[in-house]
Parts: structure tokens; C-alpha cells; sequence
């Protein structure tokens, strides 16, 4: 994630994101599963690799969990349709990718710990200088204001359960989201664009006092 992607977008790029497959896999492997010739398939899976994006190695490219979404991320920057682009990537992409900023900035990253009574699950948690930020990643296609209320009321609950089960921490709730346009903010719980996550993360130390924080009494 330290590598500014300066990807080259090609108008087959979005139908590729489906041959991104952790593992090795060829040129052909990858034409078979995009449905593309291979001359484009070679084209766009180098393009991947100039950009960090996957590693080559005896005639294969190797991708990484958040792989994908860094892609996708780039191709909605681009303008390409969010149906297509949700469509290609999963929840696990998504957490792979938030996960990866987050370690990349020197965070401690814990994914999918599971709270009990009650049962909760929290995405991914980043912890650093004493304060867990816990993130709720929401792989939706559109956004009504009810629903990420819902989310924000959700993810608040979860972040009491987790500092009521871990003494003396401090814990700061945020929802990130596959696409909005900008930061905003529920109850004061920032509801985050993937691709301004790394950004929100650099500035989120000074930007503290403006954000919901929860602390053991």
C-alpha cells in the first residue's frame, strides 16, 4: 500500500477483476475466466504488476487477499458503473484491503473477532497508540440514510460490548463503505469511502475530538 498505483485503465479492465484469484494464475487461466484473448489478458495482468498490484513468477501472476478491491477502487475513481464493479468483489476483499491500510500504517490488525452474550462480530479492529478503531465494512450497492443509521446504531453497540470486554480501552466505531462521495458522519461515527480510508487513517489522530469515542468507566 506504500506504492502509489498509477494504474492505465483499459475498457476490458472491469471484466478482469474476476480473474483476480489468490494463488498463480496464467495468461490463459486468466483469459479463460474473464472471457477475454489473450493478448488483452497479458496486457491487463502486466499492467497489474507495474502498479504492485500481484507478483510474477515462472509465467504466473500471484495475488494477495485486497488484490481485487485495490483495482476496483481505482476503477470507481475512473467512473466505472458501482453495479458492475460490487458485482466482481466480495466482503472479504474488502476487509482484506481495510486490513492491509491499516497494518500498512502501522496498526495491530485483528479481523472477524467474534464478542459473546451476546454474540457479535466485528469486522476488522486497527489498534494504535491505545485507541481500537473498530470498522464495520459494508459491501453495499446504494446507501438509503435509514440503513446506515441502522448500521451506525449496530456498530455502536458493538464497540460498548468491546470495550465492556476489554479494561481500559478506548474504541472509536466507523462504517467504511464500498462508494460514497465523501466523509460523513451519523451521531458523530464516520461512515468512510473505501478510497479514502488511507487519507481518513492519516488524519485520524487529529481529527479525534470530532469522532464518537467510547471508554471504559
Amino acid at each position: 500500500m506504500n506504492q502509489k498505483i498509477k494504474l492505465k485503465i483499459y475498457p476490458k479492465m472491469v471484466h478482469g477483476l474476476s480473474g483476480i484469484i489468490q494463488g498463480g494464475v496464467s495468461v490463459e487461466d486468466f483469459s479463460a475466466v474473464t472471457k477475454m484473448n489473450l493478448a488483452d489478458s497479458k496486457t491487463i495482468l502486466e499492467e497489474f504488476r507495474k502498479n504492485y498490484i500481484g507478483t510474477k513468477k515462472d509465467e504466473n501472476y500471484y495475488f494477495e487477499d485486497g488484490d481485487k478491491l485495490k483495482i476496483a477502487v481505482k476503477l470507481l475513481e475512473k467512473g466505472y458503473p458501482i453495479d458492475e464493479i460490487s458485482a466482481a468483489v466480495d466482503w472479504k476483499d474488502f476487509e482484506g484491503l481495510t486490513g492491509e491500510i491499516l497494518s500498512s500504517k502501522n496498526f495491530a490488525v485483528i479481523k472477524n473477532m467474534i464478542l459473546t452474550k451476546p454474540r457479535m462480530e466485528i469486522d476488522v479492529i486497527g489498534i494504535r497508540l491505545g485507541i481500537a478503531i473498530l470498522i464495520d465494512c459494508k459491501h453495499w450497492k446504494r446507501y438509503s440514510s435509514s440503513a446506515l443509521q441502522t448500521a451506525v446504531k449496530k456498530q455502536i453497540e458493538r464497540t460498548k460490548h468491546y470495550v465492556e470486554k476489554t479494561p481500559g480501552s478506548m474504541a472509536v466505531p466507523v462504517i467504511v463503505t464500498l462508494y460514497q462521495d465523501k466523509i460523513n458522519f451519523i451521531e458523530n461515527v464516520p461512515i468512510v469511502p473505501i478510497f479514502q480510508f488511507s487519507s481518513f487513517i492519516d488524519e485520524f489522530y487529529g481529527n479525534i475530538d470530532q469522532m464518537k469515542t467510547i471508554e471504559t468507566d
